[in-house]
């Protein structure tokens, strides 16, 4: 905050929700749900205000992290430890600085998630609540969509696990909670429909899937439709840039009349990434691998291009904010950011910057420390057992805490990369579930719950004993 007063900006991303809050309005290609968060602090005229909020929710996430945890039975030294990568991680923190929607969106799901898991059952009106959090997040972060469907169907098994078909109470809160999610994402497909004419988000999910086969296809295998031929991607997919950097200067794509997310062209993209999908499906699941595979490498590539990359760590220049192109109709970058934020839209203020740019190039996340995250979170549900006079076998073992954090952390890190590309950015919402799941594999094994605790025993027993999430 004191080496980088005000925020700071990657590339036309920032410049579109920043234009989009000064003059309400959806974008077609990303939604603009993290405007309405800059619309509400905009009286401020304060960008430091924005960047100090996100940092608090990054801390709040933190806290969230350590009272399930705490909630589950886990161990206060445990607890603690799930917290650290999160609150230590140069990236967390940079990212936070931004005027992006990552810290907006990571805040949204997790409590969400601490409305859900806090009691073993949710009442309806918690769980419609916890479902409002999460669809709103899909307005802030397209990428967040399986989360609601992940949520209701969630509450939906523990329903019938505790209490079986005949359970109207888990029935109630899972319907109501899909009711829920549902709301805010069909109110900004309302309000996308009154300027667009669509019922949608967005009409760029042709045009990133494009990009996402773009690292696989080959017409002469797929052998598109007369009409796609125009959009098969040039020379061999070795020849091929990675497809976050490739559809932004494909000419396949850019050059089509109307532009990539016109109605007609994003159908025609949509449509030939599909048909990729279908002739080579297994090209389509190498190019998913191996985005996973880059998640855990280390030291990490300048992927997928090292401009963008850039934006990722802070740096001790001032950032150069655009002054002669406009992302939203009405006003240019940086008349935005000045008139938003009534001050030099990019400020480095030494020698604070300079401590914060090197602690960020040291401390973080290292992939090799993401992997054992992700699978401590697993082995919080599946572990090794090794039955007398047998061979060692998985096993399933519940714990008092739940499998939620990690297939959270598992479809947030999972579906970005397979409707776009690899990009350490959508690491980051990832991180904070996956550091829950882990610190959940410390829990004591769930123990039927009694109706009244003994007194006599030690805290910390009462604690895995109460009535924490299953």
């Amino acid at each position: 905050m004191l080496g980088y007063p005000g925020a700071l900006w990657f590339a036309g991303d920032s410049y579109v929700y920043l234009g989009a809050a000064l003059r309400l309005r959806p974008d077609l290609s990303k939604t603009t749900g993290y405007s309405l968060f800059l619309r509400a602090l905009e009286p401020a005229h304060s960008l430091t205000l924005v960047t100090g909020v996100q940092h608090l929710m990054g801390l709040g996430v933190a806290v969230m992290i350590y009272l399930l945890a705490r909630r589950s039975g886990v161990s206060k030294r445990w607890a603690t430890v799930a917290t650290l990568p999160v609150l230590f991680d140069g990236f967390e923190i940079e990212d936070e600085h931004m005027v992006m929607a990552e810290a907006l969106f990571t805040f949204l799901v997790m409590l969400a998630m601490l409305l859900l898991l806090w009691r073993s059952r949710a009442p309806w009106l918690i769980a419609l609540l916890a479902g409002l959090l999460a669809g709103y997040a899909v307005d802030v972060r397209s990428e967040g969509l399986p989360v609601v469907v992940l949520f209701p169907v969630f509450l939906l098994l523990r329903g019938l696990r505790s209490g079986g078909w005949r359970n109207w109470g888990g029935w109630l809160a899972a319907g109501v909670m899909a009711v829920g999610c549902l709301a805010p994402v069909a109110a900004y497909a309302a309000w996308f429909h009154s300027r667009t004419g669509d019922y949608a988000l967005t009409r760029s999910e042709g045009f990133y899937l494009w990009g996402r086969v773009s690292s696989f296809a080959e017409c002469s295998v797929i052998k598109p439709p007369a009409d796609e031929l125009k959009v098969c991607p040039a020379g061999s997919p070795s020849s091929r840039t990675a497809p976050g950097d490739y559809i932004w200067h494909a000419p396949q794509v850019h050059d089509l009349a109307g532009g990539p997310v016109s109605v007609a062209n994003d159908r025609l993209l949509r449509d030939f990434a599909i048909h990729a999908i279908e002739a080579q499906p297994l090209g389509y699941l190498h190019s998913v691998l191996s985005g996973l595979a880059l998640s855990v490498e280390w030291p990490r590539r300048p992927y997928p291009d090292a401009g963008t990359v850039y934006y990722y760590y802070f740096h001790l220049k001032p950032q150069t904010v655009p002054a002669n192109h406009s992302w939203i109709p009405g006003g240019t970058a940086y008349s935005d950011a000045a008139q938003y934020g009534r001050a030099t839209p990019s400020r480095v203020v030494e020698p604070f910057a300079t401590l914060i740019a090197g602690y960020e190039r040291v401390f973080y996340t290292y992939g090799p420390l993401f992997g054992v995250i992700m699978l401590m979170g697993l082995g919080g549900v599946v572990r090794i057992r090794r039955p007398c006079g047998r061979a060692p076998r998985l096993a399933w073992v519940p714990r008092t805490g739940s499998m939620l954090p990690w297939a959270t952390a598992v479809v947030l890190l999972v579906f970005p990369i397979a409707v776009a590309d690899f990009d350490y950015r959508y690491l980051l919402p990832v991180l904070p579930f996956a550091c829950l799941a882990a610190g959940l594999a410390f829990a004591p094994a769930r123990a039927k719950v009694s109706q009244e605790p003994d007194a006599g025993l030690p805290a910390d027993q009462l604690t895995a004993q109460g009535s924490g999430p299953s």
